[in-house]
């Protein structure tokens, strides 16, 4: 991705900063596992800022008197590490993907940051609070605090939390592609869809995405045959798609750190029983409902309750429940999270605003039938309403039973 985006992301961190501030960004520490170059695991952050996939780097943004400075220590040259995993970036190659003209080495960092420091009223970290880093950086604070004892430390994460719940268009164009790589490889799960195990079913999505270009997966795939469907997370994916079945396929990959999030059901023998039927267009219905309902000043759990009104009223129609307070049987989770550089993405859990990219995901779960459904498309919160990101997947039962029957192996 172009360096331009980088610089706009990190001038949005400049701004909500306060004035005399340092923010210091890690990519991530190096450890043992390193050798397999796991290099996607970067912090989602440093990479927002930098555009960078590499360990044991560290970025410091800096306003004084509302005056940016921006550095980044790197790895050195070494040539063990080049011979095992890979040279690390050049100097040259720092600033062509980040736009970061001060660019020093990582030896130099403990020395430069204390210097750099001086006179700074306050320092914001990258905490995450619901991971095992919160004491991550507590000695290099304790050395901070030693030395400037007025300093104020700062989580400064709910700064990128806010910074990255509206995407820029080319965010948003490469989150579109990771969309249509996911397409690909639900179509190749269609081509092949019979009475199989529900790993076998998962390979062809596998195989699909990295032909097509993905840098990973969004998430461990879901392939929940049966009643396995009625398990939000389940991921085993070892039972046999029986015939006669609905498979519930929870799925998505990332391009360049961008993930999609798709979820589709498919009849495993390509036709929907009237009963399946009958609840899997109660769900389609329902997401459309949802999606009209999407628009700048709402919220996600605005939005999950429409879904749940909806359902009261067609789930007593069709006899499944007899009284209201009966959905949370059938239905137990959210109707929407946001989607950015990670699947469930750091986001102001405030109201929607133009450039958010929400999940709209209606489900319906009955294991005394063994059916479990979710349909579920990424969308974009425009400034009058919202635009699917997914429109080209099929979903629709004549669609879905069409395809399987015309592709049939």
């Amino acid at each position: 991705m172009d360096k331009s985006l980088f610089i706009k992301n990190r001038n949005k961190i400049f701004d909500l900063m306060e004035d005399n501030s340092s923010f210091i960004i890690f990519s991530k520490k190096s450890t043992k596992d390193d050798i397999y170059n796991i290099k996607y695991n970067v912090n989602r952050n440093f990479y927002y800022i930098s555009g960078i996939l590499e360990y044991g780097d560290i970025i410091v943004l800096s306003k004084k008197n509302n005056k940016k400075s921006e550095i980044i220590f790197i790895k050195p040259y070494d040539e063990l590490e080049a011979k095992w995993t890979g040279a690390p970036f050049s100097k040259d190659e720092i600033n062509k993907l980040s736009g970061i003209k001060d660019i020093r080495y990582v030896n130099m960092f403990n020395k430069d940051i204390m210097d750099l420091l001086k006179d700074i009223d306050n320092v914001y970290f990258d905490i995450n609070t619901e991971n095992d880093d919160i004491n991550q950086n507590q000695a290099f604070v304790d050395k901070i605090l030693d030395k400037y004892p007025n300093i104020n430390i700062v989580n400064g994460r709910e700064l990128f939390a806010k910074a990255r719940t509206i995407k820029e268009p080319e965010e948003i164009e490469e989150i579109e592609k990771a969309i249509e790589i996911t397409n690909k490889g639900i179509l190749n799960i269609l081509d092949h869809m019979k009475s199989m195990y529900e790993y076998q079913l998962e390979s062809y999505f596998d195989q699909a995405i990295k032909y097509y270009g993905a840098t990973g997966y969004a998430f461990p795939t879901i392939a929940a045959s049966g009643v396995n469907a009625t398990c939000l997370h389940y991921t085993d994916n070892n039972s046999k798609a029986l015939d006669g079945d609905l498979i519930l396929l929870d799925l998505g990959c990332s391009l360049n750190m961008y993930c999609s999030d798709i979820t589709r059901t498919f009849p495993v023998n390509g036709k929907f029983s009237d009963r399946q039927k009958e609840i899997y267009n109660i769900v389609l219905n329902g997401q459309k409902v949802v999606f009209d309902n999407i628009k700048p000043g709402r919220t996600t759990k605005e939005l999950n309750n429409i879904l749940i009104k909806y359902y009261e009223k067609e789930l007593i129609k069709i006899g499944l429940i007899k009284d209201p307070s009966e959905v949370k049987k059938y239905y137990y989770h959210g109707v929407s999270h946001h989607i950015g550089l990670d699947c469930h993405d750091l986001c102001e859990y405030k109201e929607l605003k133009p450039g958010s990219i929400i999940s709209c995901e209606p489900g319906l779960y009955i294991p005394e039938e063994r059916i479990g459904i979710r349909i579920e498309d990424d969308v974009l919160v425009t400034e009058n309403g919202a635009r699917w990101l997914s429109p080209q997947i099929i979903k629709t039962v004549d669609e879905i039973e069409e395809y399987i029957r015309r592709n049939k192996k």
